[in-house]
């Protein structure tokens, strides 16, 4: 277990800063139309509505206590992340009583890290292809570092890696090797 969470610790470098973000559970909304019974649901409990293709809506409470965001996967499907767990729980007990949709607790499945920095859309560009970095308010399933990841870009500042808990050390592992490669200079 200490050698995962070693793999599992921040990465601090130039332009680039990477951390798990622990506070975040998770759950895939999925759903047969984006305007449904189920999607009224969603928005009375969280108050966004599902996104568009390719988007991501988020509300944040006092001092982001509470962050909630919804973001795009498929066309019938977006993954929940939030830092509120009684919302997480309200949510999935009254969707038990709609047909069209339905919550899948990822909370042991899903986690999330958060880059920041200039470095970021190049690390994006390395490990997923140019092309692959979301623009604010967007996510973007892509593969990064050969693993499928959800990458969202929330601020201008800030962007979210949303990764299968098993695949976590390999991604972490992999942009420690981007972060060196981006902190060393080509030629001396």
């Amino acid at each position: 277990m200490a050698e995962t969470q070693d793999l599992l610790a921040s990465i601090e470098g130039p332009g680039l800063d990477v951390e798990l973000q622990r506070r975040f559970l998770a759950a895939s909304l999925r759903y047969f139309q984006r305007d449904g019974a189920f999607a009224g649901l969603v928005r009375r409990v969280t108050g966004l509505n599902l996104p568009a293709d390719l988007g991501a809506n988020l509300v944040t409470g006092a001092a982001e206590q509470h962050i909630t965001l919804l973001a795009w996967r498929s066309p019938s499907e977006t993954t929940l992340l939030t830092t509120d767990a009684r919302l997480l729980d309200d949510l999935q007990t009254a969707a038990a009583a709609f047909s069209d949709g339905c919550v899948v607790d990822q909370r042991g499945g899903l986690l999330v890290l958060r880059a920041r920095g200039e470095a970021v859309p190049d690390l994006v560009a390395r490990r997923a292809g140019h092309g692959a970095m979301p623009a604010i308010g967007e996510a973007r399933r892509t593969r990064f570092a050969d693993v499928a990841v959800l990458i969202v870009k929330v601020r201008a500042e800030e962007t979210l890696f949303v990764i299968e808990r098993v695949y976590a050390p390999h991604v972490m592992a992999s942009i420690r090797v981007s972060a060196a490669d981006l902190a060393a200079p080509l030629f001396d």
